[in-house]
């Protein structure tokens, strides 16, 4: 294996444990830390999305897509998916926080549901990803 593989490999891995394992305590936690976690959620979230198409366009084979291929397609729609709904539910609750900290109900619920939302994704991504290779 090439070492951009093994290196694309190991940044996409970290990146991924980093987004998912601070979503699922966000998640658990109703967002309690989410205004600090935010940005590196989303720069992780970035890296492993970006390492990820790297992989894919490296690592993919000529031919038809085989039912592999297609578990991968799915989860890596859903990790789009997943990050797409955070940045904006996320974002937008936290900038509500940050314009009126008063009034900070809804806001807060928001950000807990934008995080359940992104680990149910985030799960399904990982049930896929570890699961293609023997579809």
């Amino acid at each position: 294996m090439p070492w951009a593989i093994i290196l694309t490999l190991s940044i996409h891995v970290l990146a991924a444990i980093f987004w998912t394992g601070t979503t699922f305590t966000l998640a658990r936690t109703g967002g309690g830390l989410a205004g600090p976690l935010f940005r590196p959620q989303m720069g992780a979230a970035a890296l492993a999305v970006l390492s990820g198409a790297y992989l894919w366009f490296g690592l993919h084979h000529e031919g038809a897509a085989g039912p592999a291929e297609r578990v991968l397609e799915a989860a890596a729609l859903s990790a789009l998916l997943a990050a797409g709904l955070q940045a904006v539910i996320v974002g937008r609750a936290l900038a509500a926080l940050d314009k009126d900290p008063a009034d900070d109900s809804p806001a807060r619920a928001r950000l807990a549901s934008g995080h359940r939302l992104a680990a149910l994704l985030l799960a399904l991504t990982a049930i896929g990803m570890v699961t293609a290779r023997y579809v």
